[in-house]
């Protein structure tokens, strides 16, 4: 298996956008009715609900789908309204020690992510991000020096809401600090239980836990892994050791001798760095975000890395295969 990886510029959705539709359009729409298409919203709930939550994505919102061909179900797709419950790893810390950034592992698995960095100017401000559904956002970072990144936060609960990303989304198209940004997790309903964590570039940082039913809880944390509290599903808890990775954080950060190299090497390293993927929890990437520069760096699992801020920024593409044991074999550039 191969994991694939592009960097992408679009100032506005256009060609370069609707290539990537094409492109992924085939499994996201498999994986959207993989319940079947009774279980989705319609296309008018959908539209609703980003009206009465996220009135601002709209226009947006609507020149993709319109890039998209148009049609009903792409059109469900994309508003990430009540989509199919998924289930991520991830462990995300933010480091203060010599200027804010916010560093995390993605782990997932290898046969189901975009693999897609965007720069976009969509709604005026610059945004890099690690895109998830075609315009959702992972993880990233805008110019106005506002960082995010989100972990699933191991609750099985599944309600009315949104998918994580699009809320992202939200937050770094018009969020400048991290104020803004909890109001926008306080007020928008997401469809499972996700802890996101914020940093702005004056230091301040959160950690929202939001599950569906549930009042968001939005703490002065700066770091998550996959619980909120107390544990509640046992067996991905044991699976992805959160409560581990969450404890070997908080002493990375009571350590005084602890530097920013040396943290970024730790999430390289278990118990934060996993190569099971063939279970689906994989450590797909490392990104370290620095809002105060406005730079974003992807380290990979072969060794490599890629380095983009909103003033050199580079287009390309690239393969990393992985071997039968899910140890990432190195290979060069296959530029598209």
């Amino acid at each position: 298996m191969d994991l694939y990886f592009q960097s992408v510029s679009e100032k506005k959705p256009g060609d370069k956008w609707q290539t990537l539709f094409e492109r992924y359009w085939p499994a996201y729409r498999a994986w959207y009715l993989s319940d079947g298409l009774e279980q989705r919203a319609t296309w008018l709930t959908c539209k609703e609900a980003l009206e009465a939550h996220m009135p601002r994505l709209l226009p947006t919102y609507d020149c993709l789908c319109d890039l998209a061909g148009g049609g009903d179900l792409a059109a469900r797709f994309l508003s990430l309204w009540r989509p199919p419950a998924y289930i991520s790893g991830c462990s995300q810390i933010v480091w203060l020690g010599d200027g804010p950034k916010l560093v995390r592992n993605y782990d997932y698995s290898p046969a189901l992510i975009d693999g897609v960095i965007m720069e976009s100017a969509w709604n005026g401000t610059k945004v890099i991000a690690m895109t998830d559904c075609l315009w959702g956002v992972l993880d990233g970072v805008n110019e106005k020096g506002l960082a995010v990144s989100l972990t699933f936060g191991g609750r099985r609960a599944v309600g009315e809401g949104f998918g994580i990303p699009v809320i992202l989304r939200n937050i770094l198209e018009f969020c400048a600090t991290v104020e803004d940004a909890a109001k926008v997790l306080a007020e928008v309903p997401t469809h499972m239980a996700y802890n996101v964590t914020a940093v702005d570039k004056s230091g301040r940082f959160t950690t929202a836990y939001l599950a569906p039913g549930s009042r968001p809880v939005i703490k002065s944390v700066p770091y998550a892994t996959n619980h909120q509290g107390r544990i509640e599903w046992h067996d991905h808890a044991r699976a992805t050791a959160t409560l581990e990775r969450e404890q070997f954080l908080r002493f990375r950060l009571e350590d005084d001798k602890v530097t920013f190299p040396k943290l970024v090497d730790a999430f390289r390293k278990p118990p934060l760095y996993t190569n099971a993927y063939h279970n689906g929890f994989g450590t797909i990437y490392t990104a370290i975000y620095d809002p105060v520069d406005g730079s974003a760096t992807y380290l990979f699992p072969d060794g490599s890395s890629k380095h983009h801020s909103f003033g050199d920024f580079k287009e390309e593409a690239w393969t990393m295969p992985i071997d039968g044991n899910g140890a990432p074999k190195t290979r060069g550039m296959d530029l598209i």
